[in-house]
């Protein structure tokens, strides 16, 4: 109760053991989705197909839960297969016909949700069976050795303002650089992109509010490494096919076509990512007379306003190879669970961590679990003694 006697209302959190379920539920189906994405991920498999294929999956597996109950459930972040320079957000129209070939080291980002309640993953592959070496390794075992680090830093207790500097530190170690402006957010129920969250690479231009980890928050926790400087661009506007709607933002559109994409948007996407294929399947479910030409038309005015939280394609320069590792980490009381999974393949990379801080922080459990594994391990292993 507050002070006035009134009942406060609580944000459903990790306390409440169906809250838990449904993130791990989520986080199941996203798993599945990634896999499925991987296994098609070959010589000259059309990258908007891919996309596809994550997205479909998704919604398909969600329809087949929680059947009869009135919940949101379905894709919380669209299906992205970003290629070598891109740094990420690549879903591209139905009429793009870029393919993914042998040695391209892509990253599949995506996201699903039961009830408002968010798994988020990405993971870095290359295609073909090639040994994988040099620069794609180099950048991939940074992003996954810079991921374990962060899950250890991301806990309760501990600060954001400690998180940033042994992720650089990592990154160095193999040459690489953090990404800037990749942030890991803490989510809620229906946020994907809460308001405490932490900056993987703090510039004089761009920083983020320190603030203690705390029992029972979901992160997720998203880490991009470059083989070059880390410092995206914008190269084509005209690339960017992702957006959100911005909640806190009001304006009275005029145009008829605008009115009605933006309503569109409220109807299906109110809270979630989403790509304009979708948004135009919307349409064609929704019976809409809205064409292709009049939906994009309609998007630049929501955009003009402030209506759309447009999520760009960004690029390294030619040339540079960039990798990135995300997953959904909860916060419990016995310490954090990594709900999200995905294959890793074999790389070999001849630049590996030396720092000690860095070395301890990583022998570091992340569970209680894993701690009494480590223990039990520990203690198996020392020599026996003679009873005297």
């Amino acid at each position: 109760m507050s002070d006035d006697g009134s009942i406060e209302h609580q944000e459903p959190n990790l306390s409440v053991p169906e809250v838990v379920t449904k993130y791990k539920a989520a986080a199941d189906i996203c798993n599945r989705a990634l896999l499925a994405v991987i296994d098609a991920a070959k010589d000259g498999a059309k990258v908007v197909d891919l996309c596809r294929l994550g997205d479909q999956f998704i919604n398909k597996e969600c329809a087949n839960i929680y059947k009869g109950k009135a919940i949101e459930k379905g894709v919380a972040f669209p299906t992205c297969v970003s290629a070598n320079s891109i740094v990420g957000h690549f879903s591209p129209n139905s009429d793009d016909a870029t393919a993914l070939k042998n040695g391209d080291v892509v990253k599949i980002d995506m996201g699903c949700h039961i009830d408002g309640f968010i798994a988020t993953q990405a993971t870095t592959i290359v295609v073909g069976d090639a040994a994988i070496s040099g620069k794609a390794a180099d950048v991939i075992a940074a992003a996954r050795t810079a991921f374990d680090a962060a899950v250890r830093l991301i806990r309760p207790g501990k600060h954001i303002a400690d998180v940033s500097a042994p992720l650089q530190k990592v990154a160095e170690s193999f040459g690489c650089n953090l990404v800037e402006g990749v942030m890991s957010h803490e989510m809620k129920q229906f946020v994907i992109d809460g308001s405490k969250c932490i900056l993987n690479k703090p510039t004089p231009d761009q920083k983020v509010e320190d603030a203690e980890f705390e029992e029972n928050e979901v992160y997720a926790v998203d880490i991009v490494v470059s083989s070059g400087e880390g410092k995206p661009r914008v190269l084509d506007e005209k690339e960017t096919t992702v957006y959100k709607r911005a909640l806190e933002v009001a304006y009275q559109l005029k145009m008829q076509a605008s009115r009605a994409v933006f309503s569109l948007v409220n109807s299906a996407f109110a809270t979630m990512p989403f790509t304009l294929r979708a948004l135009l399947d919307e349409a064609a479910v929704q019976k809409t007379e809205l064409k292709a030409s009049q939906l994009k038309l309609g998007l630049v005015e929501c955009l003009n306003h402030g209506l759309l939280h447009p999520y760009p394609v960004l690029h390294e320069k030619p040339g540079e190879v960039v990798a990135q590792i995300k997953g959904t980490v909860l916060l419990m009381p016995n310490g954090s669970s990594i709900i999200t999974s995905a294959p890793r393949q074999v790389v070999t990379s001849e630049k590996k961590v030396e720092d000690k801080e860095i070395l301890d922080l990583l022998a570091t459990p992340i569970s209680a679990k894993s701690a009494k594994k480590k223990k039990n391990k520990d203690k198996a292993a020392e020599p026996a003694t003679e009873a005297k």
